[in-house]
């Protein structure tokens, strides 16, 4: 008998995927944006957001953190409805060496994000950054399911024997 499909893996792997296209497309790509382009609200949405958090990378991103997030725009929101699909459907295996190749891309990208939050001196950021440990480990738990979602995507991918599982070509 082959392994079945985890599913309610699977269904948290398509809520984190559906739910990532709307932040993605009227959150996350703001900074990309030339000023003027968002609607206030949703420009309105972001500040509060950057305020409440104090996460000055989405008001005034650094170049590396621009960077990913082309790669958020151009690799990753290409890919949600797809995997959502997949995840949505269950049981397809095909979607396991696209999902290997973005949960680690995803990964390596908040572990500089983490470390940034962690680490960074924020005292001169125009915009208020965490100071204290408390507010950065705050800013840091807005990142972090973006970070464990996607290490147990990979853990499953690579270690569910539903995944693992190749199909053998049936000998004429």
């Amino acid at each position: 008998a082959m392994a079945a499909a985890p599913r309610w893996r699977e269904r948290l792997f398509a809520l984190y995927f559906l739910s990532h296209i709307p932040i993605t497309a009227l959150i996350d790509l703001q900074p990309l944006l030339p000023a003027g382009i968002a609607p206030r609200a949703l420009t309105d949405l972001l500040q509060q957001y950057a305020t409440a958090f104090r996460d000055p990378m989405m008001l005034q991103p650094p170049e590396w953190f621009k960077a990913f997030i082309y790669c958020e725009a151009f690799l990753q929101l290409p890919f949600f409805p797809v995997a959502a699909y997949a995840f949505l459907k269950g049981s397809c295996r095909w979607i396991r060496t696209p999902a290997i190749i973005y949960s680690t891309h995803v990964a390596t990208t908040l572990f500089a994000i983490l470390a940034h939050i962690l680490f960074h001196d924020f005292s001169k950021s125009e915009h208020a950054g965490p100071q204290t440990l408390r507010e950065r480990l705050v800013l840091l738990s807005i990142y972090l399911p973006y970070l464990l979602i996607p290490l147990l995507l990979l853990f499953t991918m690579l270690c569910n024997p539903h995944y693992k599982h190749v199909e053998k070509r049936k000998r004429k």
